[in-house]
């Protein structure tokens, strides 16, 4: 029986990457698998660490913001079209999955001209600018939150499915975070991310507030690449590492409570892991407010809580942490409650009814 060709594509953040590695770990050695990215990009990385044949196109942005540089975004997306046109024209693939990002916007159109059938994934409350302009070009979109079908014009191709959440996140082991940071293991540990591409607010406020949090807690922080902070390198009771790959589940495995930005992937991992978490979102003022959506939406639901980054200081965010720590059982209780779960085999479902 011949063996079907799926190709992935998004990029841009470790959230538009991470769903479809986990719906790529779960076809195993049953599908051909492809992943189309920009070079040098978060994707190319994370795709690298799994060996999967990579190929890398250009891709044109929409600012949000006035530059000349959107004189050139037409031109890269011609050239990125091209691309993947001939790309697809020698994959020949039975299918293509998008998970966002200006990147997957000619990839996406590219497979429509050639007739091959496309299903996205929106995660964010609000569907991102990449994920509408392809609409017109997929056959399917699954979707986070049934709020999300009111965007679309056709609603009847639209699934709420939830997020894929990677396994190995599932099978995280206390002991091995441990091992790894050297803590210790009757202090509570509270794990600071501020996403694939870091954080410079959160960074800086929690390096400003580490004498008096280090008195009670231990630390993990991810603070993005190129953010290491080598004078902190030998803090007792303080571990930093610029991104977190394979270590990620056994770090959150040891943390009591989760400080992230509230990408909607990122999100729904800790609520799949009922994580107690406080949420900054990131401001309007860099992006289009999907985070701030995100975050709200849980909050009303009584299992996040939310700092905006606008009232971010030392002296709130120790405040947040305390009042957290001293709430966390009911928060993972409400988490719990929600039934969250990773919506891999959901997706995969659906990819199938396609490529069948």
């Amino acid at each position: 029986m011949r063996k079907k060709t799926i190709v992935f594509t998004g990029g841009g953040t470790a959230g538009h990457v991470t769903p479809n590695l986990a719906l790529i770990e779960a076809y195993g050695d049953t599908a051909k698998i492809h992943y189309i990215g920009m070079k040098n990009s978060i994707e190319q990385e994370l795709v690298g660490q799994h060996n999967l044949p990579f190929h890398p196109i250009a891709a044109g942005k929409l600012r949000r913001y006035m530059t000349f540089r959107h004189i050139l975004e037409p031109f890269k997306l011609i050239k990125g079209l091209c691309q993947a046109w001939f790309l697809l024209n020698k994959l020949k693939p039975d299918l293509v999955f998008s998970k966002g990002g200006f990147v997957a916007v000619p990839v996406v159109i590219a497979a429509w001209l050639q007739r091959i059938p496309v299903i996205a994934h929106e995660s964010d409350i609000t569907p991102g600018l990449a994920n509408r302009i392809c609409l017109p070009f997929v056959q399917k979109i699954c979707v986070n939150f049934a709020e999300v079908k009111k965007y679309f014009r056709s609603p009847e191709h639209v699934y709420v499915t939830g997020t894929p959440v990677r396994k190995f996140l599932l099978a995280g082991s206390r002991q091995r975070g441990l091992e790894l940071t050297g803590f210790n293991e009757q202090r509570l540990t509270i794990m600071v991310m501020g996403g694939s591409l870091g954080a410079v607010a959160i960074n800086k406020c929690l390096r400003e507030s580490l004498d008096e949090l280090l008195k009670d807690y231990q630390i993990i922080h991810v603070c993005g690449k190129g953010n290491l902070d080598n004078n902190l390198c030998r803090q007792q009771y303080y571990y930093q590492i610029e991104y977190a790959h394979a270590q990620l589940a056994d770090l959150l495995a040891l943390s009591d409570i989760v400080i992230s930005r509230s990408g909607a992937n990122t999100l729904c991992e800790l609520l799949t892991l009922a994580k107690p978490h406080l949420l900054i979102p990131l401001s309007k003022k860099v992006s289009r407010g999907d985070q701030i959506a995100n975050a709200q939406y849980f909050c009303q639901k009584g299992v996040s809580m939310v700092l905006a980054e606008e009232e971010l200081t030392s002296q709130k965010l120790q405040a947040d942490i305390k009042e957290l720590i001293t709430q966390k059982a009911a928060y993972a209780q409400k988490i719990a409650a929600l039934g969250m779960a990773s919506a891999t085999e959901k997706v995969k479902s659906i990819m199938d009814q396609v490529v069948k």
